[in-house]
């Protein structure tokens, strides 16, 4: 077990120094032939060739960027989550009359739902790795990302889709048992075709924290609600947790939290506070990709209950716009950030991805590699990474 005393400095496995959290903007190739796909015009393998293409050409600018560690970006993917989804047997996609709503601007309707037993064989995501590790150069590590066990029970949750999962499922006990193992197994073929880091992206603790803010602003905090967050929270940490237990060593879990990203809008605002126990201080993850490039996100203490074997990745710089902060405002906040986490184990990255689904953040390729670039550089004045 790792202590406290120990030092992070030398980092040879995620979180690097300098990180990013995983979805590049997809060029204007792919949404084509994502487009042409959607009409009939183009079939699977016209469209995997240009998605095969694609991901090589943004390996080699990952690799280019000096990331020690990279991503297919998620360009065969549509949503950063829904694909995971309904690559799970037992998970079937859904059209619904409305999609999420976000802070200004409501999403496609799509989502999933429950038609039969949850297992993880033969995910496709496990070929999707196998393509990136064929394709790295020697000495670069690869980051795989899915959507958290919990996004995945919470989306199964939604008023629109709970009839469909009663219908196999009579409790939460027997979902989280058969989703948790579905999970598990995936993570075990990834292992087996070779990845070594696994990031599961979150959202259920920022819209838990969300809705928790909102009802301290309007009063309709109550007992009650305290109750019902208290159940959600232990029911996310429950399915996380189940999932990732009995691993190998060698296989190293990070978690990325976000208050959601679509088209450079957010869906939640509010503070870690109430979701920090346990969320920092009982899931067993090595370390969390944390959204901080706005006040929405309140402030740092709440990292003083991250449990001492942890790392944080300071979201810092935001992936919603193409403008550069301000180098000194991020150094400043870096060490703001240190007053209750040592510095030692911190790490810097923007706060999500650029593009969580395929339509993309409002910002330019080249502004893109611009953030990546900035975090880069902040990193090694701060750290010498």
């Amino acid at each position: 077990m790792t202590t406290a005393t120990q030092t992070f400095s030398n980092r040879t496995t995620s979180p690097f120094r300098y990180d990013f959290v995983g979805s590049f903007l997809r060029p204007a190739a792919l949404k084509t032939a994502r487009a042409q796909f959607a009409k009939g015009d183009l079939d699977d393998a016209g469209l995997k060739k240009v998605e095969d293409a694609a991901i090589i050409d943004l390996i080699q600018k990952e690799e280019a960027a000096g990331l020690k560690a990279v991503s297919d970006g998620e360009f065969r993917r549509s949503w950063w989550h829904l694909d995971f989804f309904w690559g799970l047997q037992g998970i079937t996609k859904k059209q619904l009359a409305q999609g999420y709503v976000f802070h200004d601007e409501e999403t496609r309707a799509e989502s999933a739902y429950v038609s039969g037993k949850i297992t993880g064989a033969n995910h496709p995501f496990v070929e999707h790795f196998k393509f990136v590790r064929d394709h790295v150069s020697a000495g670069t590590q690869i980051k795989q990302t899915i959507p958290a066990p919990a996004q995945c029970l919470a989306e199964l949750q939604r008023p629109e889709n709970v009839a469909a999962l009663r219908q196999v499922y009579a409790n939460d006990a027997a979902v989280v048992k058969d989703l948790a193992a579905a999970y598990h197994q995936v993570i075990e073929d990834l292992y087996a075709a070779g990845a070594r880091t696994i990031q599961l992206d979150d959202c259920t603790w920022g819209m838990l924290a969300g809705n928790h803010a909102k009802g301290a602003e309007t009063g309709e905090v109550s007992a009650r609600n305290d109750a019902v967050l208290d159940q959600n929270k232990q029911l996310y940490l429950e399915v996380n947790n189940e999932a990732v237990k009995d691993l190998p060593a060698d296989l190293t879990i990070n978690t990325h939290i976000c208050r959601g990203n679509y088209h450079s809008t957010w869906a939640s605002a509010g503070g870690y506070d109430s979701v920090a126990d346990p969320l920092f201080n009982r899931e067993n993850v090595k370390a969390y990709y944390l959204e901080y490039d706005s006040d929405r996100a309140g402030g740092f203490e709440p990292l003083k209950l991250v449990s001492d074997h942890k790392l944080v990745v300071l979201g810092l710089l935001t992936s919603k716009s193409g403008e550069l902060e301000d180098r000194q405002t991020v150094i400043d906040r870096i060490h703001e950030a240190a007053q209750y986490i040592p510095l030692d184990r911190l790490c810097l990255s923007t706060q999500c991805g650029f593009a969580s689904t395929e339509e993309g953040n409002v910002l330019t390729e080249a502004q893109q590699w611009a953030k990546i670039a900035l975090v880069k550089s902040i990193a090694e004045e701060v750290w010498g990474a």
